[in-house]
């Protein structure tokens, strides 16, 4: 009997290489009306995967290119579609428009591409830029633009389709912070993920993954996925620990992980959670779910800041300030603290205020407070989940 698990177990592994056809159960828009952003609250079935996963865990996510972004670069170059181009040696050719849509990345420029690609054109002001003492002038084209802008610039282009595809980089997955507990919902993963858009060079640029969920995942569609664990990211070992969250906007996903996982296991640790987003009215992403949580006693503290509701720019890092004493109290008593966004700036505030507030309710030094938070995280109980 054991054998044939073992069997099973070797034909399921479903992997970055080999990913699981997840079919979606729900993809709603979580935003109200009147919100300048639209956050996806999507639902995937992993049924018959054997796939499992912790709080903290990503989901990769293979997405796929721009239908119409694939047409204007075929119409721009009058590629046949249908012409056959090589992937890879070991793989069968693919008709180019097939390979242009499910395997290359095809929005973003690198130095490498800029420099292969003037080889392929007899265009001088390629040439000099590539050529180009400032790397910052370089730096300035690629920022915002895509193989389109690339071959539309440049031309006349001495290069068959093959050459052109050759010069791109295979299409890389994305990584998002899974929104669920296994053990709250078995046999599914959920992912709330923020539609990026933005105009840059006279033309709407779309991420690449985030707007496929947006725009072309139904329910029913399916998607190709892959867990990967993330070590440096979970929940403590005991039930009994208190953790504070940070999750500003799309930030919130693992946290509703934690949430959801510890209202199954009914565990004993307090929870305080910190969110923000611009709109209390529209942007306040799982409201309803949030505040259940926190009548059931699930979640003991819950503050929102909402940037744009008030003159004053209120955000997460003025609601910790506002609850300081409460908050380094609970981090005397041992409460892991987490983070999880935007890198650039939120991390780095809350980082920074953290400090603050063990310098002042501590009544510490500077660098004394730096070393409490740096023996916090040695750890384990600071961590943060940032991009």
């Amino acid at each position: 009997m054991m054998q044939s698990t073992e069997v099973k177990k070797g034909l399921a592994a479903f992997s970055r290489t080999n990913p699981f056809q997840a079919k979606v159960l729900k993809n709603v828009n979580l935003n109200g009306a009147g919100s300048s952003k639209e956050t996806r609250h999507i639902e995937l079935s992993l049924q018959g995967s054997d796939l499992s996963y912790v709080p903290g865990d990503c989901l990769g996510v293979i997405p796929e290119n721009d239908p119409e972004l694939v047409a204007a670069l075929l119409e721009e170059m009058k590629w046949d579609a249908e012409m056959p181009v090589v992937i890879n040696k070991q793989e069968e050719p693919l008709p180019l428009k097939e390979a242009l849509l499910k395997h290359f990345e095809i929005t973003l420029l690198t130095k490498k591409i800029m420099q292969q690609a003037a080889g392929l054109t007899d265009n001088e002001e390629l040439q000099k830029l590539v050529a180009s003492e400032d790397a910052n002038q370089l730096k300035a084209y690629m920022e915002g633009r895509d193989l389109l802008d690339l071959l539309q610039d440049f031309g006349p282009w001495k290069a068959s389709a093959q050459e052109i595809v050759s010069l791109l980089r295979k299409m890389p997955p994305r990584l998002y912070s899974i929104a669920s507990s296994i053990a709250a919902n078995p046999e599914e993963v959920h992912l709330t993920i923020g539609a990026v858009r933005y105009t840059a060079n006279g033309r709407v640029r779309k991420g690449v993954c985030s707007v496929q969920c947006a725009e072309r995942l139904p329910e029913g569609d399916t998607i190709p996925v892959f867990i990967q664990q993330n070590k440096h990211f979970n929940l403590p070992e005991s039930q009994d620990q208190d953790i504070i969250m940070v999750g500003p906007g799309t930030g919130i996903a693992p946290f509703r992980s934690f949430i959801q996982e510890r209202a199954v296991n009914k565990a004993a640790g307090r929870s305080w959670l910190f969110f923000g987003d611009q709109h209390s009215a529209s942007d306040f992403l799982y409201k309803s779910e949030l505040e259940q949580y926190q009548q059931d006693g699930v979640l003991t503290r819950l503050d929102a800041a909402f940037s744009r509701d008030t003159a004053q720019k209120v955000y997460v890092q003025h609601k910790m300030l506002e609850n300081s004493k409460e908050l380094f109290a609970w981090l005397d008593k041992g409460a892991y603290f987490y983070i999880c966004g935007d890198k650039q700036h939120m991390a780095k505030d809350v980082h920074n205020t953290l400090i603050d507030i063990i310098e002042q309710e501590g009544a510490l030094t500077r660098e004394a407070a730096e070393a409490y938070l740096n023996a916090m995280q040695e750890q384990g109980r600071y961590q943060r989940d940032v991009y």
